[in-house]
């Protein structure tokens, strides 16, 4: 009837809009992010140049200058890098050339969530092989036997994973390419924390696309760029679906001096990296959790009703983690993004509190509950 709105298209009545809101907390470690600013030096740089920065123009479309470095830095040319707004944009582009009705992904859950939600927006069908429940390892025989049917049009593969934090055997990613004539992402958002990548395979397997970001490592989070290392006829190929514009001026500087100035994070990935170990060995210490190995700047550990130790941790010691407990093939779980050392003494003391006085009210018959605060949104993509 005219005068009144058309439904949107049906494939979207059960999805649920990502809500990213967090509390405003003391110490926030649930999204992965560094948890220091960008280097003195690096913003002592932008501070000067600023007054001349041309807020007024619009940006290259391309981000042809960052493309060339990047390029440069990887040994391949400005035609095999695509600039993105995060990895997210170009996952979602990835989906838009790649999948679609008709088309099938390969997705190794638990694992990134917007894997599947792009999927689902795009009307891609999916196709799980659940991870092992033990080790969170992926079955590496079910991923290849499901390849040689041959219908398979994308594969994704969080290295390391997300919110698993474990790296797959870079053999397993050499057969898979040489399995399928499918696009392969090698999601390498963590590359600076495992120092792992795929990226000396890229010449024989035209099929392997490798994303990395500046939001971990490089403390920019806040701007959103992302990038991609490419065949250039894949690269071809997303330009075709990307939007125009879509990183703006600034972020593309920015992430350009960083780029050039990234010797200089060195020492506090390093730092990230043995918090990491401070982290896994202190929780590792306390009786009733299960510690899992990670190659990320996060750590996912398994305690029982874990929903109720997020509720402690958030509302007696305002420290905020990621609650997965409700995720399928992470019950129980709950993932902690490493901080500064200060934010991950206090989140260990706080963790150790709450495990003693639950074996004291154990003691007594007393119980907690597993609710969780309607007021926070602990579910969607994982960061």
């Amino acid at each position: 009837m005219k005068g009144r709105l058309r439904p949107a298209r049906a494939g979207l009545a059960d999805l649920v809009p990502y809500d990213a809101r967090e509390p405003r907390v003391a110490v926030n470690l649930a999204a992965n992010e560094n948890p220091a600013n960008l280097p003195h030096e690096v913003l002592a740089h932008l501070a000067e140049k600023l007054p001349k920065f041309e807020f007024n123009r619009y940006p290259d479309p391309m981000a042809n200058a960052l493309r060339a470095q990047i390029a440069e830095a990887n040994g391949l040319d400005a035609g095999n890098v695509l600039v993105g707004n995060g990895g997210d944009e170009l996952i979602f582009n990835l989906m838009v050339a790649w999948g679609g009705p008709g088309r099938t992904l390969l997705n190794l859950p638990p694992t990134f969530a917007m894997y599947e939600i792009d999927a689902r927006v795009t009307g891609t069908n999916v196709v799980d092989i659940p991870r092992r429940s033990s080790d969170f390892a992926v079955d590496e025989a079910a991923v290849i036997e499901r390849l040689k049917q041959g219908d398979i049009d994308l594969v994704m593969i969080s290295h390391p994973n997300n919110p698993t934090g474990n790296l797959q055997p870079e053999t397993f990613l050499i057969d898979v390419l040489e399995a399928t004539d499918a696009l392969v992402l090698v999601d390498e958002a963590y590359f600076e924390f495992s120092r792992h990548t795929m990226r000396p395979h890229m010449a024989r397997h035209p099929n392997l696309v490798i994303l990395r970001t500046f939001s971990k490592a490089f403390s920019l989070a806040g701007l959103r760029v992302g990038y991609l290392l490419a065949h250039e006829d894949v690269v071809t190929e997303l330009t075709k679906v990307r939007q125009p514009y879509s990183v703006d001026r600034f972020s593309q500087w920015v992430a350009g001096v960083v780029f050039r100035e990234r010797v200089v994070f060195e020492n506090e990935i390093q730092e990230l990296i043995r918090q990491r170990d401070v982290i896994e060995h202190g929780l590792g210490q306390i009786s009733g959790i299960e510690v899992f190995r990670s190659e990320a700047n996060f750590i996912l550990f398994r305690v029982e009703r874990a929903a109720a130790v997020w509720r402690d941790l958030l509302h007696s010691h305002d420290i905020l983690v990621r609650d997965l407990s409700r995720v399928p093939g992470l019950e129980d779980c709950l993932r902690v993004s490493v901080g500064s050392p200060k934010e991950n003494k206090r989140f260990l003391a706080a963790v150790s509190e709450i495990m003693t006085s639950r074996r004291g009210a154990d003691l007594f018959g007393m119980t907690d509950t597993d609710e969780h605060d309607p007021a926070v949104i602990q579910e969607g993509p994982l960061d």
